[in-house]
């Protein structure tokens, strides 16, 4: 395509956009004919990143940007690609359209673009239900991140965020559960649209409760991403239900048992979820006791958990299976010794346990030195 053609490409182009982007599309063409690829391409990415220009994008990919395509940053040649792959007409389309971006960008040196790109292809995939092939772009995108010391967060972020919705597909919850907070790292939450953070709060949420591999939600609980249930009143109870699970909180467990059974997938994890529920209410029994008081008669845990005396024993070994708890259980006199328990973000309730036991623990050690002073008068003297 000759100059002229260009031009002629850029007049049609400008006449046809919005007015505030037509100053945009007239200055690109002197930057074009100056050579300046890395101001062209900064323009071009504040124009394609307009609302306005969504129906231009694909054309001024396919017949200005592909022009210079090899001599400007070739991690912004995708950013590019993949906002006019938003204007294709169906999945099958962009799918053949973002094959194409892999191989014009399957280069020795940037790898961190075949990347990228492979990764929104593996997106589409999803789209098209193809799994498999999904995992496997994925699966290819993993090795060649590996290989990097390091690389630009859009890249990571694009990784976890199209891994999670794999393992979101696949219902695997604790991987979902995983990536999604990998992701949000990855990214400033502020830069999710309303609809985008309650949607990420809510299927993090399930994710966490119907996990069998998640009994610690500490880093969910403690991300500002959770706030997003707590701006409408049917959302609320969620977030409540996961502070519950956090306290092994067994009556507000109860009261909000109405809304999981109204939550389909909560529902059909109904008895996973009382099993859970059951452990974080015997974690939170050990967690409440100074460490020289955790031998716990089965008894006690069965008050504490309300779990049926014969299930007890169980209970306990599935605890320390899963190693919320390190201990033994003596069977002859159905007592659990427990000497670790794993750490849990705490609420203000927590706290003031945790604030009790130490004060208590002052005193004690208050009492200890009044006594070794008491009794040790004569030796002191000497």
């Amino acid at each position: 395509m000759n100059v002229d053609t260009i031009s002629d490409f850029l007049a049609e182009q400008r006449d046809i956009a919005p007015e505030e982007l037509q100053p945009l599309v007239l200055e690109f063409e002197t930057l074009w004919e100056r050579k300046l690829w890395h101001q062209l391409t900064n323009q071009l990415i504040e124009f394609f990143n307009h609302p306005g220009s969504a129906p231009q994008r694909l054309q001024f990919y396919k017949v200005f940007v592909l022009k210079f395509a090899d001599k400007i940053n070739q991690l912004k040649l995708v950013d590019l690609a993949l906002k006019a792959a938003t204007q294709c007409r169906d999945n099958q389309e962009r799918l053949s359209f973002m094959e194409g971006v892999v191989k014009k960008v399957d280069n020795e040196d940037s790898q961190d673009a075949l990347v990228f790109a492979t990764i929104a292809m593996a997106r589409v995939k999803l789209d098209l239900n193809d799994l498999e092939g999904a995992r496997k772009d994925l699966d290819k995108a993993e090795r060649i991140l590996e290989s990097f010391d390091s690389v630009e967060t859009i890249v990571h972020a694009a990784f976890y965020g199209a891994n999670a919705d794999y393992y979101q597909a696949k219902a695997d919850f604790g991987s979902y559960y995983r990536n999604a907070l990998l992701y949000l790292a990855c990214i400033d939450i502020k830069s999710l649209s309303p609809v985008e953070r309650r949607n990420r709060a809510y299927d993090l949420a399930i994710a966490a409760l119907v996990s069998t591999s998640i009994h610690n939600f500490g880093e969910l609980l403690l991300h500002p991403i959770l706030d997003a249930l707590s701006e409408r009143e049917e959302d609320k109870w969620l977030r409540d239900l996961l502070f519950a699970f956090n306290r092994g909180d067994l009556t507000a467990y109860d009261m909000l048992a109405n809304h999981i059974k109204s939550n389909p997938l909560l529902a059909q994890h109904s008895r996973q979820l009382r099993e859970k529920i059951y452990l974080a209410a015997l974690t939170e029994a050990v967690f409440r006791r100074p460490p020289h008081d955790r031998a716990m008669t089965f008894a006690t845990i069965a008050a504490e958990t309300k779990v049926r005396p014969g299930e007890i024993e169980h209970l306990i070994m599935k605890a320390l299976s899963l190693g919320l708890l390190r201990g033994t259980i003596d069977q002859v006199d159905e007592v659990a010794h427990i000497n670790w328990v794993q750490p849990k973000v705490l609420d203000m309730k927590q706290i003031e346990n945790m604030r009790a036991r130490l004060k208590e623990w002052d005193s004690s050690v208050n009492q200890l030195g009044n006594w070794i002073e008491k009794v040790g008068q004569d030796l002191w003297a000497a």
